[in-house]
Formats: C-alpha cells, structure tokens, sequence
C-alpha cells in the first residue's frame, strides 16, 4: 500500500481568455472542507462582480473525497473538467477556483469545457507538484528514568518531534511516515518490557 501521495505546496494562479470572456484560475492547497469552504466564500466576495465562481477539489491521501461545482454554468461544463484536471495530475488536497467574466459571447458546451479546462491548467502549471509521505502520530507517556532509552530509539528512527514534556512524568509527540509506524512502536514496547518501565502509547488520529 502507497503511503506517498501528489498534492501542490503554494498558491497559484493561471488566466485564459476566449471570446470576450475571462476566466482566472486559482490552485490553492488545502486540507479540509471547512477551508475550502472559506476560501470559495471568500473568492465570491471579492469577485462578486463575475458571472460564476465555479470549484473542484480532492482530499485525502487516497483522494476518496471529491467534489465538483459548476456554479450555474451549464451541467458538467465547468468543475467536471476542473475536476479532471486533478485528477489527471494525480493530485489530492488540492482546490481549484475559476471565476467566469462574461464577454457577451456563448461558448457553447464544448467551448466551456476547454475553456475550464485550459484555464484549470494553467494554474496548476504555475505550480509545484510535490510528493508528501503519510504520517502517523503518536503519544507515548512514560518516567524519567526512561528517558536515556527512548531518546535512543528516537534517534534510531527518526521520527519528527512534535511536542515533548520531561517531569517526572514525562510525554513526547512523535510522527512518521506510516510505514515505519510499527518498527517504532514495537521498539518502544520491548523497551519498555526489557527496562520493566511503565509506557503508554496512544494513537492519534
């Protein structure tokens, strides 16, 4: 199973014109509906002037959710082929918003079609493509007494810190790409039964 997945790293935007109308494209990465939701809000706001604010967009490491958004255009004119464009690509956590100025010439279906697509392109061209990992996170509560032993398996693995707290009672947030989640913890739980130390691990999702 991949534990690798395509998505952009900035902001990016692409413009296309046709016939008198004008269609700006924006690829925007993303994680959430809730953002996303935001972000189309917010692009309605500040275009409030054009004919339509249509979106596509695909989250998730394995891109299972999706959604494509025509905005009064006739049906699957617009974010379908957006849409397509994403998927093309490979790409997931990712967002693409068109805005539509009418130039008082129809495009006709297959006219629009190009025209989302090629502009939904062109913002994704004045990106990066890049590959991220999918991660794992988890907790591990143990005593200080522990310390020396976990800081070496740390060291071994090489997971990223995310939050670290050392006490009595001591706690350390860690992440890593999922498919070396196993070998970390399994080293952390023989530890903890060669040593006859008390240690918590919770999964985070």
């Amino acid at each position: 199973m991949a534990d690798t997945y395509l998505t952009i790293n900035k902001i990016s935007e692409g413009l296309y014109k046709e016939k008198g109308s004008k269609f700006l494209s924006f690829a925007i990465p993303v994680r959430t509906v809730e953002e996303i939701k935001a972000i189309i809000e917010e692009k309605r706001k500040l275009y409030h002037d054009a004919r339509h604010v249509c979106f596509a967009y695909i989250l998730g490491p394995e891109g299972k959710e999706f959604r494509a958004n025509d905005d009064g255009e006739p049906s699957g004119t617009a974010g379908r082929p957006m849409l397509g464009v994403l998927q093309s690509n490979n790409l997931t956590n990712t967002l693409l918003v068109i805005v539509r100025y009418f130039g008082g010439t129809k495009l006709g279906t297959s006219g629009l079609i190009n025209a989302y697509k090629e502009s939904a392109s062109n913002a994704i061209a004045n990106n990066e493509i890049i590959e991220k990992t999918i991660d794992k996170v988890l907790v591990i509560h143990f005593e200080y007494p522990f310390l020396n032993e976990i800081m070496k398996i740390v060291k071994e693995e090489e997971p990223t810190i995310l939050n670290q707290a050392f006490d009595m009672e001591c706690s350390m947030t860690l992440s890593i790409r999922q498919r070396d989640y196993d070998r970390l913890k399994n080293k952390l739980e023989q530890a903890s039964i060669n040593l006859k130390s008390i240690l918590k691990i919770e999964e985070e999702q």
